[in-house]
Order: C-alpha cells, then sequence, then structure tokens
C-alpha cells in the first residue's frame, strides 16, 4: 500500500532537476548580451520544459491507469518470494521439503 504511493513521488526528482535547471538558464540569459547565446539559452530551456511535460505526462497516465501500483506491488511479491527461496522456504504449502 505504501509503495503504491510512493511511486508516483519518485517523478519529483527529475522535474525538480529540470525545472531548477532552467531556471538557471534563464538567470544565465539575463546577464549574457551575445544574440546567439540568447537563442541558444531560450532553446536549452524549451528542451528542458518539454523533458518536464514528458515526465508529467509518463506520471498521471501511469496514475489514471494504475500501473504504478501494480508494478510497485509486483516487484515487492518477487523480492519476498526470492528471499523465501534463498532460506530454504517454499511458497507452496502443499509440497512437503525433502530432507536429505
Amino acid at each position: 500500500m505504501y509503495m503504491s504511493r510512493c511511486c508516483p513521488l519518485m517523478a519529483v526528482v527529475p522535474i525538480s532537476f529540470f525545472l531548477t535547471a532552467g531556471f538557471f538558464v534563464l538567470f544565465a540569459l539575463a546577464k549574457v548580451t551575445e544574440k546567439w547565446l540568447k537563442v541558444f539559452g531560450y532553446v536549452t530551456v524549451g528542451f528542458l520544459l518539454l523533458s518536464v511535460l514528458i515526465v508529467f505526462s509518463g506520471v498521471a497516465s501511469n496514475l489514471g491507469r494504475g500501473s504504478f501500483g501494480m508494478r510497485c506491488k509486483m516487484s515487492q511479491k518477487m523480492k519476498n518470494c526470492g528471499m523465501g527461496q534463498m532460506m530454504g522456504q517454499t511458497n507452496m504449502p502443499e509440497m512437503p521439503m525433502q530432507e536429505k
């Protein structure tokens, strides 16, 4: 239950990174006097904002489909299954363990 709420929050990291980088590029553009460098800065900011939109739309579409919760639950289940097999336990109670 906790993991299904936590997974969409993982998108905050790349979104905040792109927005912060875009802010600093715009901040540097205020001090630039050369025209070609300003154009390059605006194009860079455009790509950064496009990246934010792509990440945000991916999160929104996955939330709409509910696949975040499913994926996290499946990965949690697989981790639990793997730990049980490494410890010598099985998830099939109808099959007794053979002792040597």
